[in-house]
């Protein structure tokens, strides 16, 4: 019980450096916005896209943005921790570590959901898109994200032996939204690239939401053509693997005594 605690509190930590850091948030919300509506008429050459092809942009483009916080935001926050001298002391509490960073994982994903929301106003205001809200897309949504987190958690391993990760953190993200589906469906690449972008953590996720939101299957459709199987596989994969990472680098560095160095 009260490693549940540690991880709210943890939890509630998080939430309270976001609102202090306001200003930054809702400048990020604009560039993000208006960062959408450039890339949109850049794809569709100049000219206005239809409604279909702007409402699959904009669910890809979101994914893709909690893809980049689930990812930079580990790395960033290990970082600041190393930075300030804080991380050892975190490593000698008595609750465990890996509830320490669930609950920032928790924390993350709660700033990040209403930040994408407000992202997603400007260009459904200015675009005319009708981003569809089925109930069927939660749960594909939230099987995303447990994949998008287990790849940061990778990462975040990665932070705690090599302090500065942040290239290669920078190198996925941009990697993801030019790969993952986020613009363009996997469908129009090659058979190679698609193959390639199939296997990247966001891709599976865009997919199902865009069957289940746009075209109107159900979760039994989906799970029939073997799309949401996959997708569970996929992410149950990525978490199990990032989380094992994660814990193999904190034990590599706990024995190097690099947990108090940067």
């Amino acid at each position: 019980m009260a490693q549940i605690t540690t991880m709210f509190n943890e939890t509630h930590k998080g939430l309270l450096l976001a609102w202090n850091y306001k200003v930054d948030l809702i400048l990020e919300v604009f560039i993000m916005g208006f960062a959408f509506i450039g890339l949109s008429f850049l794809i569709g050459g100049g000219s206005r896209l239809d409604e279909t092809q702007l409402t699959a942009s904009l669910i890809g483009y979101l994914v893709w943005y909690f893809a980049v916080k689930a990812i930079a935001d580990m790395s960033t926050s290990l970082q600041n921790e190393m930075q300030a001298g804080t991380l050892e002391q975190m490593y000698m509490s008595p609750t465990d570590a890996g509830f320490l960073i669930l609950g920032r994982s928790l924390s993350t994903l709660l700033t990040t959901t209403i930040i994408a929301a407000l992202i997603a106003v400007g260009p459904m205001l200015l675009l005319k898109i009708r981003l569809p809200l089925a109930p069927a897309t939660l749960p594909v949504f939230i099987i995303t994200i447990l994949g998008l987190f287990g790849f940061g958690f990778a990462v975040g391993g990665f932070t705690l032996i090599y302090k500065q990760v942040t290239a290669l953190s920078d190198l996925v993200q941009y990697f993801l939204v030019f790969l993952n589906g986020a613009l363009l469906p996997v469908e129009l690449f090659p058979p190679w690239l698609a193959f390639i972008a199939r296997l990247l953590p966001t891709t599976q996720g865009i997919i199902v939401l865009r069957q289940v939101g746009l075209e109107g299957m159900s979760l039994a459709e989906t799970w029939q053509d073997g799309t949401l199987v996959w997708l569970i596989i996929h992410s149950a994969v990525f978490f199990i693997l990032g989380w094992f990472i994660f814990k193999w680098c904190e034990t590599i560095a706990r024995k190097r005594g690099l947990l108090g160095q940067y």
